[in-house]
């Protein structure tokens, strides 16, 4: 029972340290969980090929979701124009394959940066977002994303609301953010047009710490103003030492936790192998002595000797 318990305590020490357990998902993910819920409720009388709008609370007024049923076989073959601002051409390939899938399209509008904070750039225009699910169960819910991945053309993304580009920056880039977050920039394919060969979230920035900063009065020294991606950064590595303090204090715990149930697990082995050898040992045999019984031995080392034999 004692080696059980260690064996258990000694995997929870492990499971308590590692990094996994002590990360919660990101509010872009739990975002996108949400917004799958939001798209399959809307399928009440489900067609394939039709786009279903959903419906969101008002902690996220602004944000627009749908969702799109296609068959996989006929997304590859034929594509698919004009979802949204997406337009996905012959060839694009759902892995692993699924016979039917829904497009979840999502717009952040406002709350865009809240979600995807990029410091040192501006956004021109709101995050679009698209992620692919199995449709075989329009009820379920905390569904894995698919992958696809466009053989042949890339997905273009023609977005319609963009912002004037600010004077004196440089030219915007389109940027793409995987399911971990992670951006990437590129150039943009034509006017106010992205392309991408997978799913995931996309929009148009500008790089502003490339901005020539305007030209203050003769004589006088602007300070330092700090930016909000400055305090983003900090309070992100003061949670992430916070929770390193954490996992460490538990794993201290239960790895002491461990250490005094191995020396209790090694003192009741040592008292059982002391019992079994008292146990062991020689057995003397019984003899009647009056009307009870009582242990003999066997015999003597020492004969005794009469003391008429010394006598010559």
């Amino acid at each position: 029972m004692g080696f059980l318990i260690c064996a258990c305590l000694l995997q929870l020490l492990f499971l308590g340290s590692s990094p996994a357990a002590a990360q919660s998902p990101s509010p872009a993910r739990a975002l996108d969980a949400m917004l799958q819920d939001y798209a399959y409720r809307a399928f009440v009388r489900p067609h394939t090929g039709i786009v279903y709008n959903g419906t969101v609370p008002a902690d996220l007024a602004g944000v627009a979701v749908s969702g799109l049923r296609l068959r996989s076989g006929s997304l590859r073959r034929k594509g698919f124009s004009d979802y949204f601002e997406f337009s996905f051409p012959p060839g694009v390939i759902v892995q692993p394959y699924v016979e039917r899938v829904v497009l979840v399209y999502h717009n952040l509008g406002e709350l865009s940066e809240k979600y995807y904070p990029l410091p040192g750039y501006t956004y021109l225009s709101p995050i679009l977002g698209l992620l692919v699910y199995d449709a075989a169960n329009l009820s379920a819910v905390g569904l894995s994303e698919l992958s696809i991945v466009a053989s042949g053309s890339p997905i273009s993304v023609s977005f319609s609301n963009v912002r004037a580009v600010p004077s004196g920056s440089p030219a915007p880039q389109c940027v793409w953010f995987d399911l971990d977050g992670v951006p990437q920039f590129r150039g943009l394919e034509a006017n106010n047009v992205c392309a991408t060969y997978r799913r995931g979230h996309f929009s148009i920035v500008v790089n502003s710490s490339d901005v020539a900063p305007a030209p203050g009065p003769s004589g006088a020294i602007a300070p330092l103003i700090p930016t909000d991606g400055g305090r983003n950064k900090g309070s992100s590595d003061a949670w992430k030492i916070a929770v390193g303090v954490v996992g460490g204090v538990i794993a201290l715990g239960l790895l002491a936790l461990l250490l005094v149930c191995f020396v209790r697990y090694k003192r009741e082995k040592k008292m059982e192998v002391m019992e079994r050898n008292a146990e062991v040992g020689e057995t003397l045999r019984m003899a009647q002595v009056g009307r009870s019984q009582a242990p003999v031995a066997l015999g003597t080392r020492t004969k005794p000797v009469i003391e008429s034999e010394y006598v010559a």
